[in-house]
């Protein structure tokens, strides 16, 4: 059974990527970080279930909310890796 783990994982790793970019860029609040991750998971989520066949949603609230969470999984990714380290 195939629950579409890989797209997902894909828009945690892309969310986590835009908010080191976001950190990257000096002049921007890095208290926004967790909101735009949010928010570019939601839409890559709605993207995903648009163009991947396994993604694990079939309508458009389900997978706003799957690429929400995923979205923030980067950002709790992040703060663990420097909680334990």
């Amino acid at each position: 059974m195939d629950f579409g783990i890989t797209s997902v994982v894909g828009i945690t790793v892309i969310a986590y990527l835009v908010g080191m970019g976001w950190k990257a860029a000096d002049t921007l609040n890095d208290k926004y970080i967790p909101v735009v991750c949010g928010v570019i998971g939601a839409v890559l989520g709605v993207i995903a279930m648009m163009t991947m066949p396994d993604f694990p949603a079939k309508d458009v609230i389900n997978a706003v909310a799957i690429g929400i969470v995923s979205g923030l999984a980067s950002t709790g990714a992040n703060q663990l890796g420097k909680q334990l380290f």
